[in-house]
């Protein structure tokens, strides 16, 4: 009974040694490291707070080599595209943006030209229907001989003169 006793006790030791070192071992996977293409890929997405219209990805200037090395460092970090973004934009404003967030005053820059196309289109349409008149477009589509109902009899008869003598 002694030896059971001590031999569970031993094995009891062994299972709660395994379970400590089970758990000294860190879940998170060993980082990765963060390639030029993935940090280009987020520097592109920015512009140089410093040079104007200037993508952060072809920048030349040492401040935006600090600042893809900032992107780095977050990438190894585990930080998101859009944390990354979100730094950049709180750090500098919205001009850093290449690619401005639909919201507030700039949801205006991705709605404007939507309804320029459209009101330009309305215009069109309508310019084009002033311009065909609708008696010359029906008499066409129909075959029918022109109405001049609407006109006036003195201009119409003038016109049927200058038409015979022009056809004679």
């Amino acid at each position: 009974m002694q030896t059971l006793r001590w031999l569970s006790w031993l094995t009891m030791m062994i299972l709660l040694l395994g379970a400590a070192t089970a758990r000294a071992q860190d879940d998170t996977p060993p980082p990765h490291e963060v390639t030029d293409d993935e940090v280009n890929r987020i520097a592109e997405q920015l512009y140089c707070p410093v040079c104007e219209n200037v993508p952060l990805d072809v920048c030349g200037t040492q401040a935006c080599a600090d600042w893809r090395d900032e992107i780095r460092a977050m990438l190894e970090q585990g930080r998101s595209e859009a944390d990354i973004k979100a730094y950049f934009v709180e750090r500098y404003g919205q001009r850093v943006l290449a690619t401005p967030e639909a919201r507030g005053i700039n949801l205006f820059v991705w709605i404007a030209p939507i309804l320029v196309v459209v009101g330009g289109g309305a215009v069109l349409v309508a310019a084009l229907r002033r311009m065909a008149p609708t008696s010359l477009t029906g008499a066409v589509q129909s075959g029918a001989r022109l109405r001049y109902d609407d006109l006036d009899p003195e201009y119409v008869a003038r016109l049927e003169r200058d038409l015979e003598e022009y056809s004679s």
